[in-house]
């Protein structure tokens, strides 16, 4: 069985076909799901597919783009959910900033402020952290080692950056998806073998990034054993037992 650690099953792309995306997924042996909290206007309907779902999970966070509509409080409305495995997906992305230097700093303070928050929220209710970085890496990486705790978390989307390898040993893990598959992207399959198996979990960020032979299509959980079949090919080992070891270090992240 293989857990999709991140697909955004809440997204309006799903809303007309969800059951049928969900079957797709079973067929295959994807059977659980988490939805990362993104957007917050759409973390309601999260919950209601976790609450409809026995196998479906999700995680409360704010994603460094809406930094501006972060609402602590509802985050704790929903975080003691017993389907709530999670805070994320936070974090820092320096891609789409502002043109002006001014707006550049306050942009970056106000992620930065947003990021810690949601870290803490996560420590108090000691929750493992979904972290998104994204040309950000060395100043996330500060934050985490200052304020993130014990229960670690995963590094959503790993960027392939050598200098986060380090927080493995900080109870990080490192989610591997369909990016894998691209024939651009040759310097995750050399950075690869450089992660602990203890360390690797499976995602799709569906409906983004879908993996090949299907890219530029919406991405959907049945394409985790697309991601599983490369990274056993780069590991040299069997694909049952990638899928296992996945699996054992989602329940140890998780929970589930």
């Amino acid at each position: 069985m293989i857990v999709d650690t991140h697909v955004h099953l809440d997204d309006e792309r799903y809303a007309e076909d969800l059951e049928e995306v969900l079957a797709r997924s079973r067929e295959v042996g994807v059977n659980r799901w988490i939805i990362p909290g993104a957007d917050p206007t759409t973390l309601e309907r999260a919950v209601a597919i976790a609450e409809a779902h026995e196998d479906a999970f999700f995680a409360v966070g704010v994603h460094p783009y809406d930094a501006a509509n972060y609402e602590r409080a509802q985050m704790e409305r929903f975080i003691e959910h017993p389907k709530c495995v999670a805070v994320g997906e936070i974090g820092l992305d320096y891609y789409r900033l502002p043109e002006r230097e001014e707006a550049i700093a306050a942009e970056k303070k106000l992620q930065h402020e947003v990021f810690i928050d949601q870290i803490d929220l996560a420590n108090r209710y000691d929750k493992p952290i979904i972290v998104h970085i994204r040309e950000a890496s060395r100043d996330a990486q500060t934050v985490l080692e200052a304020h993130a705790g014990e229960q670690g978390g995963v590094l959503h989307c790993y960027n392939a950056d050598h200098e986060l390898l380090s927080l493995a040993e900080r109870g990080f893990y490192y989610g591997i998806g369909g990016v894998i598959t691209f024939k651009n992207a040759r310097k995750l399959v050399e950075v690869f073998p450089m992660i602990p198996e203890d360390r690797l979990l499976i995602e799709t960020d569906g409906p983004y990034l879908t993996p090949h032979p299907y890219r530029g299509e919406r991405n959907e959980p049945a394409y985790c054993e697309l991601i599983a079949v490369k990274m056993a090919e780069l590991s040299g080992m069997p694909l049952a037992e990638m899928q296992r070891i996945c699996r054992e270090n989602t329940t140890r992240l998780f929970g589930i």
